[in-house]
């Protein structure tokens, strides 16, 4: 049985770093290849955890091969467009300038209803209202709304927005985050400054977010 468990958290681990490799994205963003990968490394690595006599290289070489044929496969893509169009297919527009194209809807074997869902996701709830829709090659939707629906920015009102700039999160249960203070511009001392005024100690700092312009937020661990 402890053969078993250390076996299981090596390929566990093995898995996280191998996938980590890949630059892997959420499943809903994956190519074709990716999503494939991903599937064929899961269930390689799930042999050796269930059989404790085969050797645990049978499932490490197989899943390292894999992972340098994905790798090797991304660089092709990135420098030959026909071989991604290949591999990835290519974008296809749904709805033309208002006009829904049946003919691609057929070609995808997409339904008006999983249209109308995936434009719904994006909270548009009429195709009166969508000018463009793109079905991605990683399965979303790109959606332009017709411009009478679309929500009018700063410039077209014709008012001049103030810049702002994003909060970073630079204390965490406790803990200040350095790399929050890099992004934002700030040091240690300013933490240290602001608890201090705060009279909030370091270790009763549940989170605090911080800004080059200085704002702040500071959220207090809860009793108990």
């Amino acid at each position: 049985m402890l053969i078993s468990v250390i076996r299981t958290v090596i390929l566990y681990v093995f898995i996280i770093a191998a996938l980590r490799l890949m630059g892997k994205r959420q499943i809903g963003e994956m190519q074709p290849s990716e999503l494939v990968v991903t599937m064929v490394i899961s269930d390689i690595a799930s042999l050796p955890m269930q059989n404790t006599s085969q050797p645990l290289l049978s499932g490490v070489v197989p899943v390292l091969i894999l992972v340098a044929l994905e790798i090797a496969l991304s660089v092709i893509m990135m420098k030959s467009r026909f071989f991604r169009r290949i591999i990835c297919g290519s974008p296809v527009v749904l709805i033309d300038d208002g006009k829904l194209l049946q003919n691609q809807m057929r070609r995808l074997r997409l339904t008006t209803g999983e249209l109308c869902a995936q434009l719904r996701s994006q909270n548009i709830f009429s195709l009166d209202d969508v000018q463009y829709c793109i079905a991605e090659t990683n399965g979303t939707m790109s959606v332009l709304e017709k411009p009478q629906k679309r929500t009018p920015n700063a410039d077209e009102m014709g008012v001049k927005a103030a810049q702002t700039k994003p909060d970073s999160i630079v204390v965490s249960d406790g803990k200040i985050i350095e790399r929050g203070l890099s992004l934002c511009g700030r040091k240690r001392s300013d933490v240290f400054k602001i608890l201090k005024t705060n009279k909030t100690p370091l270790d009763r700092v549940f989170i605090m977010t911080l800004n080059s312009d200085g704002k702040y937020k500071v959220i207090e661990k809860e009793q108990g």
